[in-house]
């Protein structure tokens, strides 16, 4: 089967109408769609991804890769037999666009930034903003953002400060480091405000704040969603940084430039996985990184089969679309993570509420993966770590990147909420 060079399919491709209703394996567009292809060994997979391909899912020897009719054509010329999967864009009733939302409602990032100054301002005893460093663009003096964090907890002397040595164990989530999974954003946005609301209202609510801190980063990708959400009702398919310093595409993938067991995914810059140049070289990765350091005590050796000690501490999930997985460690490699059992076992409780399959890579996503943020925060800390890939594989309205917004409130909060609250409850011991 021969492979090509495929230049520019992970670059950004700016889109102006969005699809009304489905389409069909007849018809023809000039948006990007899912197209299906079969037989394509991990070997053909890395080279697909090397090669640029945009690889939304693999399963049983089965990929879907997004993008145009001319990608297809693509995948035909490099051997493949591609079959249409899915719309991208689904329909918007109503379609509307404001100052602060796109797509239908999903949240900018400055609107996500005022919400987070807002909760704030409204609830001083519950809630803490930091800047915990700056996006690519805002490095280059060129725009970009503060990376905003939000610790939620019922204050208490020496509670929500940058240390390890908290005297209440902490549960913390990231949201959109990959720009274009616009669902994450918005389950973060609804566990801020569950956690506030609810305080004194809720009891389980009540208890969880008086016992806990919960910290959230809504926006790890700050520039990438800016790209995403400038298309409005179409928005752009960016999944990485707005770095265009590495070559003629723009981008390195956030979650494959950790500098924990980084260096096994693309060295394209043209590639979604692009690893970037070195370890932690974006300036994205570094603070969220240092923020993980400053609020989870490091538990672990670092020996690659260390456990974590039975009365380790803390529990961070990375927010992703899309798939219906919670993925534990490790990711780089297929070895088992040492705490393998306990890990698994949390994932279930909170798969109770999402219905989710629970394994890792080689269960779930069915390839392996480098420099990632959970493996980091596991390896390097000794936190119990998850990557949660929300939202339907297959064919509908809810499925893929760019669920409609509706799709937040009618399936994705509602069976996600439950598992957060278990993750969160579990902080205090997850491998007891």
């Amino acid at each position: 089967m021969s492979k090509r060079k495929l230049l520019g399919v992970a670059g950004i491709v700016v889109l102006v109408t969005a699809m009304s209703g489905p389409a069909n394996a007849e018809e023809t567009t000039d948006l990007p769609v899912t197209w299906q292809i079969t037989d394509v060994s991990p070997t053909d997979l890395a080279q697909l991804y090397n090669d640029g391909y945009d690889i939304a899912r693999y399963a049983d020897d089965t990929a879907i890769v997004v993008g145009t009719d001319d990608v297809a054509d693509q995948l035909r010329a490099d051997g493949y037999s591609p079959v249409f999967n899915d719309t991208i864009y689904k329909d918007l009733d109503p379609i509307s666009v404001s100052e602060d939302t796109y797509y239908g409602g999903y949240h900018t990032v400055d609107a996500h930034e005022a919400h987070l100054n807002q909760v704030a301002a409204d609830y001083p005893d519950l809630a803490t903003v930091y800047d915990i460093g700056d996006s690519w663009l805002k490095t280059q003096g060129d725009g970009g953002h503060d990376i905003l964090a939000i610790c939620l907890t019922k204050k208490a002397d020496g509670d929500c400060e940058l240390s390890p040595d908290s005297a209440k164990p902490r549960f913390s989530v990231i949201a959109q480091i990959h720009a274009r999974e616009v669902a994450t954003g918005e389950v973060a946005w609804k566990w801020i405000d569950k956690l506030v609301e609810g305080y004194e209202t809720d009891t389980e609510i009540t208890e969880l704040m008086d016992t806990t801190e919960m910290w959230v980063v809504p926006i790890a990708n700050p520039d990438g969603v800016d790209i995403v959400a400038s298309g409005g009702n179409s928005p752009i398919l960016h999944r990485k940084n707005a770095n265009d310093s590495y070559g003629s595409c723009t981008g390195v993938d956030l979650n494959r430039n950790s500098s924990f067991a980084w260096g096994d995914d693309s060295t394209n810059p043209c590639a979604e996985t692009y690893q970037g140049p070195s370890a932690a070289s974006e300036p994205e990765v570094s603070a969220l990184e240092n923020w993980l350091r400053d609020i989870h005590p490091d538990q672990r050796d670092d020996a690659e089969d260390a456990p974590a000690p039975d009365d380790a501490r803390d529990v961070f999930i990375s927010l992703h679309s899309y798939g219906e997985y919670i993925i534990v460690p490790w990711g780089f490699t297929d070895t088992t993570a040492p705490n393998d059992a306990k890990l698994r076992e949390l994932g279930a409780a909170m798969s109770e509420h999402n219905g989710y399959f629970v394994g890792t890579n080689d269960d779930t996503v069915g390839y392996g993966t480098s420099g990632t943020t959970d493996d980091m925060a596991y390896g390097e800390l000794g936190v119990a770590s998850f990557t949660f890939e929300m939202g339907g594989g297959g064919w509908g309205s809810c499925s893929g990147f760019l669920p409609e917004y509706s799709c937040i409130d009618s399936e994705l909060w509602p069976i996600n909420e439950g598992a957060l609250m278990v993750a969160a409850q579990s902080a205090a011991g997850p491998y007891a």
